[in-house]
């Protein structure tokens, strides 16, 4: 066991009599059902987010998979739009974009995103439902745990691992269906003819799932999720968090629901615990702000339920801030919120605007190093180039290739070239020029590939065309 020894530093003399666990014990954490606005909200949040995970998948975008991420041939389809490797710094804009908007939203609000769209949370809440559908609401569980092996036990454990290894399986499939198309894959799974590499990660998605959602839980945000650890440097006296108005609840203590619990001294609550039990990461938020705190609101709901029933009014525990606490007035425009909006809107112009100008073609000019040039027997100076020209759009193109930048140059081969849906060709070309026009040794010139059906598509990139010297 790794312990630290407490040393009373006011007296170095004294021994040392007491030490605590460095790494205390995991204790289990029974969530006890409970109803409420917030939770409806999570709810919600959380079914939207799981229709978008199971759905998007399945969604056919002219006649093909709307979202797949085509990862043997380096293609990623959204929604009719084929993205390549090139396409790489969209992505770094986009994941930038999200994590400013994560940095605008926690100095607002808090941790919302753990509490309401977190996918950690979203999926361990569905392993808790499928928890009490197996063996009950909080105390059956306890009592359960604590039991002697049974029939009955072994049953209702069976019943829940059962549960959760349905979700966590059909989790790892709708998640490999993004990278192999679903409709295949759920054909191949039912007939057990998978790929070594689909089965390795739908293997490896379901223990994960099965491990984080339904083993570890709040482990994973409390020791692995880093947002836990940064969240307060974003938090500050006007950002709304989950509060305990110790004011108006201190002093706690149990009282009969009709009695005149001020003149005994006492706040509104009444100590029954019930924030606590329904809290999934387990704390007690009466205890003032906590960076295990998911903000999820279960709390409020616990809390706001308890006070109905006393008659009290609602709001002990709530969504507040520091200043609101203290009686101060809270600034909802402040400089670090304005900051991060602007830029947050600037980012997503930006992109919005990098989507919208991005030419649906990639074509690379590779001259040929074999040679600097060779002659022909008419006397003419020749290059030999390799295009590769990549079509990003859902529908077939047809290009005109056509080249300039030196008098009278002349292209040798196919000008008119067909590219399939998403297919990268490659194509070899002859550039061909009198001497005569040649008064440098090297040229830049402009090869273009543009669409013929009027589309408006068109590329150029630069080359050079290499000669002999000029004679003097």
């Amino acid at each position: 066991m790794n312990q630290i020894p407490i040393k009373d530093v006011t007296n170095p003399k004294k021994p040392e009599t007491e030490s605590y666990d460095l790494y205390a014990k995991r204790e289990h954490i029974y969530v006890k059902f409970y109803r409420g606005i917030f939770k409806n909200l999570r709810i919600i949040s959380g079914a939207i987010m799981l229709i978008m995970f199971y759905g998007f998948s399945w969604i056919q975008w002219d006649g093909k998979q709307a979202v797949l991420f085509d990862l043997p041939n380096r293609q990623f389809h959204v929604f009719g739009m084929t993205f390549w490797p090139q396409d790489f710094m969209l992505l770094s804009w986009l994941l930038i974009i999200l994590a400013f908007t994560l940095f605008f939203v926690t100095v607002f609000a808090g941790r919302l995103w753990c509490g309401y769209a977190c996918p950690q949370f979203v999926w361990t809440w569905l392993f808790i439902w499928a928890e009490r559908i197996a063996e009950g609401d909080r105390n059956q569980r306890m009592k359960l745990d604590k039991s002697n092996m049974n029939a009955s036990k072994l049953r209702k454990k069976a019943v829940k691992h059962f549960l959760w290894l349905i979700i966590a399986i059909t989790s790892a499939i709708a998640f490999v269906g993004y990278f192999s198309p679903i409709r295949q894959l759920v054909q191949d799974v039912a007939n057990f003819s998978l790929g070594p590499w689909e089965m390795w990660w739908i293997g490896f998605i379901a223990v994960a799932t099965y491990a984080n959602a339904g083993w570890l839980r709040e482990q994973v945000c409390i020791y692995m999720c880093p947002y836990a650890r940064f969240q307060s440097v974003m938090f500050d006296q006007d950002t709304l968090i989950i509060s305990y108005d110790e004011e108006r609840g201190e002093k706690r203590g149990k009282r009969k629901k009709n009695a005149d619990y001020k003149a005994e001294g006492l706040g509104d609550c009444i100590d029954c615990g019930h924030c606590v039990n329904v809290c999934p990461v387990g704390i007690d938020i009466r205890d003032g702000l906590q960076y295990e705190c998911v903000a999820c609101g279960a709390c409020i709901d616990a809390c706001d339920e308890i006070m109905d029933k006393m008659n009290y009014p609602r709001g002990l525990v709530r969504y507040t801030t520091e200043h609101q606490l203290t009686g101060k007035k809270t600034h909802l425009i402040r400089p670090r919120l304005i900051g991060y909006f602007a830029v947050l809107l600037l980012m997503c112009a930006a992109f919005v605007y990098a989507i919208g100008t991005r030419v649906p073609i990639e074509l690379e000019c590779i001259r040929d190093r074999g040679q600097l040039y060779q002659e022909t027997n008419n006397g003419m100076i020749e290059n030999i180039y390799t295009l590769k020209i990549a079509n990003k759009e859902q529908v077939a193109h047809q290009y005109r290739i056509s080249v300039s930048g030196i008098k009278g140059i002349e292209l040798i081969g196919k000008e008119l070239v067909t590219v399939e849906a998403g297919q990268l060709i490659n194509q070899t070309i002859r550039l061909r020029v009198d001497p005569a026009n040649l008064e440098h040794p090297s040229y830049d010139i402009k090869i273009t590939a543009e669409a013929t059906d009027g589309s408006g598509i068109e590329i150029t990139k630069e080359n050079r065309f290499i000669g002999p010297a000029p004679r003097r």
